[in-house]
């Protein structure tokens, strides 16, 4: 599959690199980020950690302002933020920002006109981790991580798929979406009135019945102006002490839903990562 890079920047010994690829699986030109970690440069492989962004961000937005490269370089862990929807003029689109481009909400469409190219959920778990295995000097190990709507596609994807991943985090993510607007908006578009499928894509009912278990760290600020509305953190803990699931949710006083609150603890989640990624 042909890669035309787009940027490529120095950092930390390492290089953050900016790719557009045609996706199969999207029927779309998709961008994606990749941070190479200086290990890289003589061939070494490294695992990877995917980032997965919120509501109208793309693939710059983590790469930009998380600072997360310096923790990465010395952890020897590789990056990788794909865009949050599909794009192009073809593309299906909404006036609002929380549906439509910039707002695939990682799953797999099944209503017209969406599931003519969103399906970032099968993006997500199996073309973009092949493309980057067969492209790049990393290993099969990965992890995912992601904020808001990104930190509900990240929870959502380790919790069906615990085999393939060995550890998940989350900065701020949508709960409970079958109850939190954003979500019922997505859902009602993305997969249809029929409720009874939007509980797939659900982090707080999957938990809440969950088999398998990778662990899981959520941070969320109680100075965020979307957690009781759109976030609701309690299900999450609900659902974990329900199935008895490896959650540990931290409640940071006074921050809020910006990239100032994951700068402020991404060192904490890219230690996480390692640990579970070096077992």
């Amino acid at each position: 599959m042909s890669l035309e890079i787009t940027s490529a920047n120095k950092g930390f010994g390492g290089w953050t690199k900016h790719y557009i690829h045609q996706s199969s699986t999207l029927s779309c030109d998709m961008r994606f980020a990749i941070y190479l970690p200086p290990q890289t440069a003589n061939g070494q492989k490294v695992p990877v950690l995917y980032w997965l962004s919120g509501l109208t961000c793309t693939d710059e937005n983590f790469m930009q302002k998380a600072a997360a490269q310096r923790m990465a370089a010395e952890l020897g862990i590789a990056i990788v933020a794909p865009d949050t929807s599909p794009r192009g003029a073809d593309v299906a689109d909404d006036e609002g920002y929380d549906l439509g481009q910039g707002a695939g909400f990682y799953v797999n469409a099944t209503q017209a006109p969406w599931n003519r190219h969103y399906r970032m959920y099968d993006y997500v778990l199996n073309e973009l981790p092949d493309l980057i295995q067969e492209t790049f000097p990393v290993t099969a190990e990965r992890s995912i991580s992601g904020h808001s709507m990104g930190g509900h596609g990240a929870l959502v994807l380790a919790l069906r798929n615990p085999e393939r991943f060995r550890s998940v985090s989350a900065f701020s993510p949508i709960g409970n979406p079958v109850n939190a607007p954003w979500g019922q908006k997505a859902f009602t578009a993305y997969l249809g009135k029929d409720q009874s499928s939007w509980s797939d894509y659900d982090a707080s009912i999957l938990m809440r019945k969950a088999q398998g278990a990778v662990p899981a760290l959520v941070d969320q600020g109680e100075a965020d102006k979307f957690l009781v509305e759109q976030l609701q953190p309690e299900t999450l803990e609900t659902a974990s002490k329900t199935s008895g699931y490896p959650l540990t949710l931290n409640r940071r006083e006074g921050y809020d839903h910006s990239y100032y609150f994951i700068a402020s603890f991404i060192e904490d989640h890219l230690r996480f990562h390692a640990k579970h990624l070096s077992t």
